[in-house]
């Protein structure tokens, strides 16, 4: 019987191997998601969540493989929940956000490989005002996935979490400063140290730095439920109309950022404005049915959430996209239909996940398509399952 060679950890750089990473709407291989279950995020024991991750997971896998990560005692929970396509895979972890503690993948167009690169996590802060102790589980999901796989990894000297970057696969790289320079991440590196490990781990040559995330985000300011490329030299940014939400200052200052960037291809960017749901908050109920426990965050009664549309999965031929029985549910839909045309716009209620601190980007983990004929830039239109 022949024997497959078991993946390796590799010393080198995923630059100076001829990796980049792919932007999102280009072709998948499948789709990687964590289920939830901490009490202390999720509210009902995880119930309600299970149920909208589930729903996630559903309408991805229409379009390209999914598989979930489930630990050995909600396994059989899992199973019963999630669609007989979807595969399930035994994975301890602290808890559900595959964005940010799954691997980030890269490709070479010349050889068609996918590697992974395995971001130290330390959720969202450590010590210093991160969410949860302990993450160390959390922190062994990259290297569980890119096992699974069978896909070699490079370990980065550098925390940080996949939410926190959006690339257009030719060369440009969009972050916040709210993040990347918190000193809760990496306080021993300058920010030309972090251009650095960026430019050599994502083979980027620019990157475009926003001030902040959306009002409220614990994260500390994640790039994906603010701005995202849809297609090379063209990005989404919410957006609202209220001057006296302290979104609009946030967003009024990303778009000025934008509309006058260029990329690392020299094209000037053109900016789509969403307008966000809401504002949202927590109610007394959601607050009350969430445990609290030491070493967790707490989530009051009145807490304003971080609600975002751009906080959406790009699959093949496809957007799932975030709801919340909101009236700006409609125009957002509109919006991404006419960003998307070749995608059909698939939304879920998802203010399950919201509670917990994000949305379905955040719960997700595109893995790029291998092979040597895929282009750099390609936009994804490759042909996924049937719907």
């Amino acid at each position: 019987m022949a024997t497959q060679e078991m993946p390796k950890t590799l010393l080198t750089r995923p630059g100076d191997d001829g990796f980049r990473m792919p932007g999102e709407f280009e072709p998948h291989m499948g789709c990687w998601m964590l289920w939830p279950q901490r009490g202390d995020t999720w509210r009902r024991g995880a119930g309600p969540a299970q149920k909208t991750f589930a729903a996630v997971a559903d309408a991805i896998s229409r379009f390209e493989p999914v598989t979930v990560g489930v630990s050995r005692d909600r396994f059989a929970n899992a199973r019963q929940m999630l669609h007989h396509r979807i595969r399930i895979v035994e994975m301890s972890s602290d808890d559900a956000w595959m964005r940010d503690t799954g691997p980030t993948f890269v490709v070479n167009d010349k050889t068609g490989v996918v590697r992974g690169i395995d971001w130290p996590f330390n959720a969202w802060g450590g010590l210093e005002k991160g969410l949860y102790f302990p993450w160390d589980q959390d922190d062994r999901v990259a290297a569980k996935v890119l096992e699974t796989e069978g896909m070699d990894r490079y370990r980065a000297p550098l925390i940080l979490e996949g939410g926190s970057i959006h690339v257009d696969g030719q060369g440009t790289l969009i972050t916040t400063e709210a993040c990347l320079l918190n000193p809760n991440r990496n306080p021993g590196l300058s920010k030309a140290q972090i251009e650095a490990h960026l430019k050599a781990f994502l083979n980027v040559d620019q990157i475009v730095w926003l001030p902040w995330g959306v009002a409220n985000d614990e994260t500390d300011g994640h790039v994906d439920n603010l701005c995202c490329f849809v297609r090379p030299g063209e990005v989404a940014l919410t957006w609202t109309d209220d001057a006296q939400d302290p979104q609009h200052r946030i967003s009024a200052t990303a778009l000025e950022i934008l509309s006058v960037t260029t990329d690392a291809r020299g094209r000037r960017l053109k900016v789509h404005k969403i307008h966000q749901p809401g504002p949202l908050f927590m109610t007394e109920t959601e607050s009350r049915e969430i445990d609290l426990r030491p070493g967790s965050r707490p989530r009051k009664a009145g807490d304003r959430l971080a609600g975002s549309y751009i906080n959406f999965y790009m699959a093949n031929n496809a957007i799932v996209m975030p709801l919340f029985s909101d009236p700006h549910d409609p125009a957002a839909q509109q919006v991404m239909a006419d960003l998307f045309p070749g995608r059909k716009i698939v939304g879920v209620q998802a203010r399950e996940i919201l509670l917990g601190g994000g949305n379905i980007h955040c719960i997700t983990q595109q893995v790029p398509a291998a092979g040597p004929a895929r282009q750099p830039g390609d936009r994804g239109e490759a042909q996924g399952r049937d719907p």
